[in-house]
């Protein structure tokens, strides 16, 4: 197995490939030219480096960052802008770039992407981010169930309808269709089935007799007719539970339980 700075003079540079939810691949190199690995180019990016990788055996997140100016073709302000690289898969290591013999030192999902129209930088987040998840449920007057989830048991398959996109308002960032009752999908989710954002899931933060408000920017790429696939909406309530999904067996949640307020009431006579 290679051993990697054993010499005072080595022919070693890093790499990174990035793993992007709707199918693309990106692969990116330290050298000075590219670097074909695994049947992934990997062009040359110098001005793309990782700051800092931090490794431990604690249950801790193994924390990363990559900076780098926006000058390379494959990463644009747009795209991060638009959530291409939300969440999506990374991996960083070392190679030789002679032999090719390489070795992992980080894997893990791009967190938060900070842009200041010059230079990005994106926060990586290991698996170990998982294990600091709270799975102890606490009690809560809305469901606590993700809407066609675990725990809720409604089915996705019944409340997803495709539909044609018809108007764009990008300064609004709302998106319109025909024979679309709007009401039925605020809290939902859109994605796109065509177009610069396949695959990426928007939510749906309100809506207008105009169309339904994402609750990220849309590509200026977009064009009218794309195909979308709408989730409806559900407010969490058990009213909405009770009376629209007829689904108040599998409510997740204590609407009657007194709040801390009920210590600081005031008595009232009976009398």
């Amino acid at each position: 197995m290679r051993v990697f700075f054993d010499r005072e003079l080595d022919t070693v540079a890093t790499y990174w490939r990035v793993f992007r939810r709707d199918g693309v691949t990106l692969g990116f190199t330290s050298h000075d030219r590219d670097l074909y690995l695994e049947g992934i180019c990997h062009k040359s990016a110098p001005g793309m480096v990782p700051a800092a990788i931090r490794r431990t055996t604690e249950l801790n997140n193994d924390s990363a960052e990559v900076e780098g100016a926006l000058s390379h073709d494959s990463i644009t302000a747009e795209d991060l802008a638009a959530g291409l690289f939300d969440a999506a898969a990374i991996e960083i290591g070392v190679i030789d770039w002679e032999s090719l013999e390489h070795s992992t030192l980080y894997s893990g999902r791009l967190g938060r992407i900070d842009d200041n129209q010059r230079e990005f930088v994106a926060e990586l987040r290991s698996a170990k981010t998982s294990l600091q998840e709270d799975l102890v449920p606490r009690t809560s007057p809305t469901c606590r169930a993700e809407f066609c989830g675990p725990g809720c048991t409604l089915s996705a398959f019944g409340l997803t309808s495709v539909h044609i996109v018809t108007q764009i308002d990008f300064d609004a960032n709302r998106v319109s269709f025909d024979d679309v009752s709007y009401d039925l999908y605020i809290d939902g989710k859109l994605r796109f089935l065509a177009g610069p954002q396949t695959g990426l899931t928007f939510g749906i933060v309100s809506a207008d007799p105009q169309g339904l408000v994402l609750d990220r920017a849309l590509s200026e790429s977009t064009e009218l007719g794309t195909r979308t696939e709408l989730l409806e909406g559900c407010d969490h309530t058990l009213a909405t539970c009770t009376d629209r999904f007829n689904n108040a067996a599998n409510f997740r949640g204590e609407p009657f339980l007194p709040g801390n307020d009920l210590l600081s009431r005031y008595g009232r006579s009976t009398g």
